[in-house]
């Protein structure tokens, strides 16, 4: 059984995702349990003062919501919360697509129809705990025919913008009216991919990287014009930097390296920056 998920795509971007293993998605099930067990509990309450009314079709209604809760469950939250039940949420995993595409809606319902087959028997979950540790991707039968797996979530991390922006000249930053135009058009979506693509840059295969970034810029420069001067010889991964740095830092902590060289030496009275 392999540990991790290796997606490579079309463009020659490659993703690697830790494969999440019997004993983390057990822990999840067992949250969800809780959960599901406590709707059912509520459902009991809510249905005790029909049954001394209508006792054989309160039992017949209950017995249909206790089977809609068992399924529905799984199916709303993992298709609303993209592959996310708030057991997976608790131990950080997270259903998708073993080929890396989107997750569909016949892709939860069929994992969550064949989750009683995986159960068996009685509900312990031999059939689908086998299935995992034979599996080369840790797939229960489910996963195996809706063609998912289940993943950790890594928790994002903050890149250091420092590292990643400092050391060169930002000759966009020369015009300050455009700069502000610049953070006025770009969108949050656009300047996290723009900064992604920076982070992942090393990760790119050379073509892929170079048209990447040829794209990223064409874009960015039609939302604001910079003076031709400024840009025609500036390289387009150059470009995308500059442009983040302006995004994602002000001005002071552009100059932060060089205010903390500052700091180390005897200031001079009477003068600062």
């Amino acid at each position: 059984m392999s540990t991790r998920l290796e997606i490579r795509t079309p463009e020659g971007i490659a993703f690697s995702f830790a494969l999440a293993g019997p004993v983390a998605r057990c822990l999840a099930w067992i949250v969800d349990l809780v959960v599901i067990f406590i709707i059912w509990m509520g459902i009991m309450r809510a249905g005790q003062a029909a049954l001394l009314i209508f006792p054989d079709v309160a039992n017949a209604v209950m017995m249909l919501a206790l089977f809609a809760v068992s399924i529905g469950y799984g199916l709303v939250l993992e298709w609303l919360w993209r592959g996310q039940t708030l057991g997976k949420r608790l131990v950080r995993l997270r259903v998708m697509d073993a080929d890396g595409l989107r997750l569909q809606f016949h892709q939860v319902l069929l994992r969550n129809l064949l989750r009683f087959v995986d159960m068996l028997p009685l509900g312990f979950y031999f059939v689908g705990g086998v299935a995992c540790l034979v599996s080369r991707r840790a797939q229960r039968l489910g996963d195996i025919a809706a063609n998912t797996v289940v993943v950790y979530n890594r928790k994002p991390t903050e890149p250091d913008l420092d590292q990643l922006l400092a050391g060169k000249f930002n000759s966009l930053r020369q015009h300050p009216h455009l700069e502000a135009r610049l953070r006025q058009r770009v969108s949050p979506e656009e300047a996290r991919l723009a900064l992604r693509a920076l982070v992942r840059r090393d990760e790119l295969e050379p073509i892929a990287r170079v048209s990447l970034f040829s794209e990223l810029a064409d874009h960015l420069k039609s939302l604001v014009a910079f003076p031709p001067e400024t840009i025609e010889a500036m390289p387009d991964e150059q470009y995308i930097r500059n442009v983040v740095d302006i995004l994602f830092r002000t001005r002071d902590a552009e100059a932060r390296p060089e205010a903390r060289a500052k700091r180390k030496e005897p200031e001079m009275a009477g003068t600062r920056g």
